[in-house]
């Protein structure tokens, strides 16, 4: 017998309705409606810019990685995730593990854009890791906060110095979430990729450990 949480549900528009009998009833509101920002083209493009994509274990950082010891820059890696348990603290210790000792770390839990107008420049390359953990922080933060900070980045991007990578997740050929702050998140990251594609020169999608260039300005 099927239990009542284990009927095939259907996802239509901003609510979930269950399968009976071949007929989709509505079981509950989700309580979020997305609302898409205006996510307009922009002529104004860094071609020395790269956003590098990816889904979970997907090669993406190792790949961002290579990318800053081939650009023969000082190489400064903005690290957005805070170590908020064990597990993170790990993930976080294994990332710098793999590092070279010379490169310098900054954090920018939210305070992206000014981090890297602080730092960037001609004879450097930065390394943003990542996108996705900067806007959990944001959503956290408040509307307020994830607000300003996205247009911040989306309007200092363009005019960086030097050599900019940027990682970020690939999370929307998943399934929709049931929960409301994680569809949220799907969204606005989504979204924000799209923004930061147009404003970089190249844009590198990573699955098993393989690069595809979507993006490759000349």
């Amino acid at each position: 017998m099927v239990g009542r949480d284990d009927r095939p549900k259907v996802l239509r528009g901003n609510r979930w309705s269950v399968i009976r009998g071949g007929t989709a009833r509505t079981i509950f509101w989700l309580g979020y409606t997305a609302t898409p920002p205006a996510i307009t083209r922009t002529s104004t493009v860094n071609e020395r810019a790269e956003l590098i994509l990816g889904g979970v274990r997907s090669g993406k950082s190792a790949y961002a990685e290579a990318q800053a010891r081939a650009s023969g820059l000082a190489v400064h890696v903005i690290a957005t995730a805070a170590a908020g348990d064990t597990e993170m603290a790990a993930r976080i210790a294994a990332h710098r593990a793999r590092r070279p000792g010379h490169w310098v770390t900054h954090e920018a839990e939210s305070a992206l854009a000014a981090t890297l107008a602080a730092v960037a420049a001609p004879d450097r390359c930065l390394l943003v890791d990542c996108l996705g953990l900067w806007v959990s922080n944001l959503l956290h933060a408040g509307e307020a906060a994830f607000t300003a900070e996205r247009a911040a980045l989306l309007e200092q991007l363009p005019t960086l110095p030097g050599r900019i990578l940027l990682v970020s997740n690939e999370v929307g050929w998943g399934l929709v979430p049931m929960n409301a702050l994680a569809r949220r998140f799907a969204d606005e990251l989504g979204w924000l990729n799209q923004a930061v594609a147009a404003r970089c020169g190249r844009v590198a999608l990573l699955a098993a450990g393989l690069p595809l260039i979507l993006k490759d300005t000349p």
